[in-house]
């Protein structure tokens, strides 16, 4: 199936027109028309080869809403005419542990990425949704209950939704308990929207005093400027659960000594350098945590898109054309965007 996008050549050469043959649906097989893309800090990330173990030429996106246009003779999930997500799995071993716990993204052999390939090589490269189509097995693909005017601001879920919603869920957020979300920003935004629509109690810190109001009107009920050492120090030793955002290496502990007893900070976000060591004593007199979380599973990814059809949630975008992508790149960079920039799929199929 001919199929146009915008593909990196190289880590120094800007996203150019390519267009290259998707595979005919299979037995398993959804054949997706995109309509919209969301672009995530990890397609900089792996364009630029930031990442190691960049495949060229690299077609990023998986933040993918689109329409099903064909199906294989044995798929049952969703017909031709269904509005559908793929986000940042394609495919995984479906076999080990942590995929038989719907856990596909700890796949013990390694998931494939929806683009840029296997999560640890040895693979044929993959395509993702900077272009007008994609193929996917159909345990992968989504159900999307959204309206059709909502669609843009669902395709940030795929990815920013979920990395935030999982940890949510894992660490049981609902009414009763005190949530902070650090960074506003792609991630930070969705996690204040999902953590207040799950009944918490959200406080949002900010490097920006400039961001206040755009905190609570996204859900926070209080939002603390961590600069500021007298804001921080009044909510020391109360939080259950922090939600940490921000890809930049920072001090860890800053947020650590803010946790109750048995309280847990979760990094979400990958810097390119290392955090500052934290301080093990502030871990040990609290029984505290830091932890880790990844995407999110199949199972919860569906759930999360439900919750929010049902809570009328979606991503706060600014839409694009695929020809603006590299100056959306450049604005990224800045932080120049609330909160996620999307590419309307429409342009690349009319040029």
């Amino acid at each position: 199936m001919k199929t146009y996008a915008y593909a990196a050549r190289s880590a120094t050469t800007p996203l150019a027109p390519f267009s290259f043959e998707r595979r005919s649906p299979g037995t398993q097989d959804v054949a997706i028309d995109i309509l919209y893309c969301g672009v995530c800090h990890s397609d900089l990330h792996t364009t630029r080869g930031e990442w190691p173990g960049t495949i060229y030429p690299c077609v990023p996106g998986h933040e993918i809403v689109g329409r099903v246009s064909a199906v294989g003779a044995g798929v049952t999930k969703v017909k031709v005419g269904d509005l559908v997500g793929v986000g940042c799995m394609v495919d995984s071993c479906r076999n080990c542990p942590s995929c038989g716990e719907g856990l596909e993204q700890y796949c013990e052999h390694g998931f494939t990425a929806t683009y840029n390939g296997p999560v640890y090589g040895g693979g044929e490269n993959t395509y993702g949704g900077y272009s007008t189509a994609i193929v996917v097995t159909e345990h992968f693909v989504l159900r999307i209950n959204h309206g059709e005017q909502d669609l843009a601001g669902v395709a940030p879920l795929l990815c920013a939704g979920i990395t935030t919603w999982s940890p949510l869920r894992h660490w049981k957020v609902g009414p009763g308990s005190k949530v902070g979300v650090v960074g506003i920003g792609g991630l930070g935004h969705m996690g204040i929207k999902l953590a207040h629509a799950l009944g918490a109690h959200v406080v949002a810190f900010t490097t920006s005093p400039s961001k206040r109001d755009d905190a609570r009107a996204l859900g926070a009920d209080e939002v603390v400027v961590s600069k500021n050492a007298d804001e921080m120090a009044a909510h020391a030793g109360s939080f259950d659960f922090i939600l940490n955002t921000v890809a930049a290496p920072h001090d860890l502990d800053a947020f650590v000594t803010l946790l109750r007893r048995d309280g847990t900070l979760t990094l979400v976000g990958v810097p390119a350098e290392p955090h500052p060591s934290p301080s093990v004593g502030n871990l040990i007199f609290g029984r505290r945590r830091i932890a880790g979380s990844l995407i999110g599973g199949i199972a919860e990814t569906q759930e999360m898109l439900d919750f929010c059809a049902e809570k009328g949630i979606t991503a706060d975008i600014e839409m694009i054309p695929m020809q603006a992508i590299e100056d959306a790149y450049g604005r990224m960079l800045k932080s120049d965007v609330k909160y996620r920039f999307v590419i309307d799929m429409q342009t690349l199929k009319d040029a």
